[in-house]
C-alpha cells in the first residue's frame, strides 16, 4: 500500500497544485507585471516602470496607513492573545459549564465581518452618545479603540480554542511531576505549560497578525477610512485608490500597493514564524 501511493502521489498533488497555480501563482504574476504599468484593462496596459512605486513610497495616505496599521496590529494580537490564554487557562481547569463557555466565546467568530463593522459601529456611536463623545467617524482614538474591540471580541474566541487544544496536549506527567516536586502554578505556567504551548503560540501569533494587516471589511464597516482617511487600513488604502478614483494611474498605483502589502505580510510572517518556532520543545 505505501509503496503504491508513493508511485502514484503526482497524481493526488496535481490537482491541488494546479487550483493553486490558477487561483494565486497566475494572478499574482499578472498583477505583478500591472503594478508596473499604466492600465484600464489586462488588456490596455502600458509599461511605466518603476513610476507607480516611487509615488507609493511618497504617498502620505499610504504611509500614514501603513503606520496605522502597523499599530493596530502590534494592540490588537498582544490583546488578542493574552486574552485568549487567560480564557484558555481557566476553561481547562474542569470549571462547571465549561463546554458553554466555550461555545459563547467562540460564537462571535461565526459572524461575518461586515455583519460585525455595522453592528458594532451601532453599538460604540450609542455608547459615545450617551456619553457626550464624538461619533467613531468623527475622532480618529474613539475609531481606533473601536477597530481593537471589534478585532478582540471577534478572533479571542478563536484563538482560544487552539489555546485550549495546546493545554489538553501537555502530558500530564509533566504536571504531575512538577506538583510532586513542589513547584507552584505559577513555576508550572512558566516553565511547563507556556513552553509546551508554543506550537499553538506560534499558530494564533501568525494568525493574529495577518489577520490584523489584512483587515478590510471590519475597517470598511466600522469606520470607513474616517475622518479624513485618518483611520484607513492598508488594505482599505489599496481599495480606495484602485476602485475610489478615475483614471488609469491610479489602477497602477493601487497595484503597488497591493505587491508590496502582500510582500510585506508575508515578510512579517515569515519572520514571525520563524522566531516562535525557534523557541518550541519537542515533547
Amino acid at each position: 500500500m505505501e509503496k503504491t501511493i508513493k508511485k502514484f502521489w503526482p497524481v493526488f498533488v496535481i490537482p491541488t497544485f494546479a487550483a493553486f497555480c490558477i487561483g494565486f501563482i497566475w494572478p499574482f504574476l499578472q498583477g505583478l507585471y500591472l503594478s508596473f504599468c499604466r492600465f484600464t484593462t489586462i488588456n490596455k496596459a502600458t509599461w511605466t516602470g518603476v513610476q507607480n512605486y516611487l509615488f507609493t513610497f511618497t504617498d502620505s495616505s499610504f504611509l500614514h496607513a501603513f503606520w496605522f496599521t502597523a499599530l493596530f496590529t502590534i494592540v490588537s494580537t498582544v490583546c488578542i492573545n493574552l486574552a485568549a490564554f487567560a480564557i484558555a487557562l481557566a476553561l481547562t481547569r474542569n470549571i462547571k459549564g465549561t463546554n458553554i463557555f466555550r461555545s459563547v466565546f467562540f460564537m462571535p467568530n461565526l459572524i461575518g465581518g461586515i455583519v460585525l463593522g455595522y453592528i458594532w459601529n451601532i453599538l460604540l456611536n450609542c455608547v459615545l452618545t450617551l456619553l457626550g463623545k464624538p461619533l467613531l467617524s468623527l475622532h480618529a482614538p474613539y475609531g481606533f479603540i473601536g477597530l481593537v474591540i471589534l478585532m478582540c471580541w471577534q478572533q479571542i474566541g478563536y484563538m482560544m480554542i487552539i489555546y485550549i487544544a495546546g493545554i489538553q496536549s501537555i502530558p500530564t506527567d509533566y504536571l504531575e511531576a512538577a506538583r510532586i516536586d513542589g513547584a507552584s502554578e505559577r513555576q508550572i505556567l512558566w516553565k511547563i505549560k507556556i513552553p509546551n504551548v508554543m506550537p499553538s503560540i506560534t499558530i494564533c501569533l501568525f494568525l493574529s497578525l495577518t489577520n490584523g494587516f489584512k483587515l478590510f471589511d471590519q475597517n470598511l464597516a466600522l469606520t470607513g477610512g474616517d475622518p479624513s482617511h485618518s483611520t484607513e487600513m492598508l488594505a482599505l488604502n489599496i481599495y480606495n485608490t484602485f476602485y475610489a478614483r478615475s483614471g488609469p494611474q491610479w489602477k497602477g498605483y493601487g497595484q503597488a500597493k497591493a505587491v508590496l502589502f502582500c510582500i510585506l505580510v508575508i515578510v512579517i510572517s515569515l519572520v514571525q514564524l520563524r522566531a516562535t518556532r525557534s523557541k518550541e520543545v519537542q515533547q
